[in-house]
């Protein structure tokens, strides 16, 4: 399992602090490149595009030429405006997100990912196509259920990136009031012995209107998931005892946790904590932070500068 990177927490930055890419579990054709690469020397050739509201004044020469070449080249994220960022910008097109990818572009280039990388997680960052339709049924969630901006969290409750999150999707809840719904899915790493009866644990005092007290306990205690200390949790948040252990065994609750955990298979996640923006997963590398990709979403300026790694 990778190191947790430093805590302050997932908020890189003003709101937080940076996490490492999170838990893990244990267990083209010649042609079409070359005719790429043909069209990359070309577009490589030309002037740097200008393009309002996006600023290339600290970028290298090097930096500025592939800049140029990948905005040019790269699509348009919105399906009704079929040109590239930089028409789309220089038109004025009405595309409330090609300033959005420019910037995104901008960055990554700064960051120095290559234009084989910035092409891939482009793709999966504003490809229209790439949207995944999650269902929420049965999950705990945390804001309205019409909020613009539905948070789907796939986590484990022994992660310690998961642990390092909480205050992080916190803190984007604060600064969005009524704005964003938080959606909470069990993913327990094979590594993690005592994830599952936490998971449990958490979904047997949901149904007692607690998820969200035990959640925030278990990851706050997570070096300590024993029974027994699970009992002690549940008698901290004032639950029924009894009704808890009888639905922490429940045919219903564990349905639950095996119907989360088998979507994750479906999804084919790389680790914990994985989280998805209106249906389009955070990309841990080469993305915005998650409050950036919120506020995003929601046309509003950026708090803070966190900025997951």
């Amino acid at each position: 399992m990778p190191t947790p990177s430093q805590v302050a927490l997932l908020w890189a930055g003003a709101i937080g602090l940076t996490v490492s890419s999170g838990c893990r579990d244990s267990s083209a054709n010649g042609g079409v490149a070359a005719a790429r690469s043909a069209e990359t020397a070309q577009a490589a050739a030309q002037p740097e595009p200008t393009l309002p509201g996006v600023d290339i004044s600290a970028m290298t020469p090097r930096e500025r030429r592939e800049w140029g070449s990948l905005v040019r080249e790269l699509l348009a994220p919105c399906p009704t405006v079929p040109v590239s960022v930089a028409q789309c910008l220089q038109d004025g097109r009405p595309c409330t997100t090609c300033l959005q990818a420019a910037k995104w572009i901008t960055r990554v280039v700064r960051d120095g990912a290559s234009g084989e990388q910035v092409r891939r997680a482009y793709s999966q960052r504003f490809d229209p196509a790439g949207v995944k339709v999650l269902p929420v049924d049965g999950s705990p969630t945390n804001g309205p259920e019409n909020a613009p901006v539905t948070l789907v969290e796939f986590a484990d409750f022994e992660c310690p990136h998961c642990r390092e999150a909480v205050p992080l999707i916190d803190a984007v809840l604060a600064a969005h009031p009524g704005k964003v719904r938080l959606v909470y899915k069990s993913y327990t790493l094979s590594a993690h012995a005592h994830g599952e009866p936490a998971a449990r644990a958490a979904f047997a005092a949901a149904l007692q209107g607690k998820f969200w007290e035990m959640e925030h306990l278990l990851f706050e205690r997570q070096e300590h998931l024993e029974d027994q200390e699970l009992d002690r949790y549940a008698h901290m948040v004032k639950l029924d005892i009894a009704k808890w252990k009888a639905d922490m065994v429940s045919p219903a609750t564990r349905d639950r946790v095996s119907h989360d955990h088998m979507l994750g298979e479906e999804l084919k996640l790389k680790g914990t904590p994985t989280i998805y923006i209106n249906g389009r997963e955070l990309d841990a590398e080469h993305d915005e932070s998650l409050e950036a990709r919120v506020a995003a979403e929601l046309g509003e300026a950026a708090v803070g500068n966190s900025k997951p790694k």
